[in-house]
């Protein structure tokens, strides 16, 4: 990795499909990414030392569906503090409350267990990607229905063309991504 920004050097294991899931469209795929060793644990360092910092430290880490599981789960592990998942409508087996978001082609419903995070719990929302932003806002809105403090959203991945960043950021939220790509 030398000479290599932990960032330029993430980038360079993340593939880009042309045209999937549609025309036109350049999908960001991570999981070369996380299917080597080094560079798993070079991401996911890069994630918990910013969280290690007493100011940014959060009590509880959730995780958007689905890939924010991943990184979620471990961060959260390594940071020694629990970790939440906010999955699609009908995916948990307790008590939820749940948010429909506006997507590119229709909406979609994510829900989070009404027991997941206590009233005044700091809570890092992490997810593989930004594109328009709308998982994770109804992330935001979930965690504060229950009284959660959301101190940060977190992605390896930023696509600021799709405004979905600048929404979030409007809606008050910090974000912290390690990578931008243009185009869609």
């Amino acid at each position: 990795m030398q000479n290599l920004s932990v960032n330029q050097y993430l980038r360079d294991h993340i593939r880009t499909v042309p045209d999937w899931p549609a025309p036109g469209v350049q999908f960001r795929d991570i999981t070369p990414l996380l299917q080597d060793a080094k560079v798993f644990r070079v991401l996911i360092d890069a994630f918990v030392q910013r969280y290690t910092d007493p100011a940014r430290r959060p009590d509880v880490v959730a995780g958007l569906d689905a890939r924010g599981f991943i990184l979620g789960a471990v961060i959260a592990y390594q940071l020694n503090v629990g970790f939440v998942p906010i999955r699609k409508k009908g995916k948990l087996p307790f008590t939820t409350v749940e948010e429909t978001f506006e997507l590119e082609y229709g909406s979609a419903t994510v829900e989070l267990h009404t027991d997941a995070v206590k009233s005044g719990d700091r809570v890092l929302l992490i997810d593989d990607l930004i594109a328009t932003g709308g998982t994770m806002m109804a992330g935001m809105k979930l965690l504060e229905k229950l009284g959660a403090q959301v101190i940060e959203g977190a992605a390896l991945v930023d696509l600021p063309e799709l405004g979905g960043s600048d929404k979030l950021r409007a809606a008050g939220l910090p974000l912290y991504t390690l990578i931008d790509f243009d185009g869609r």
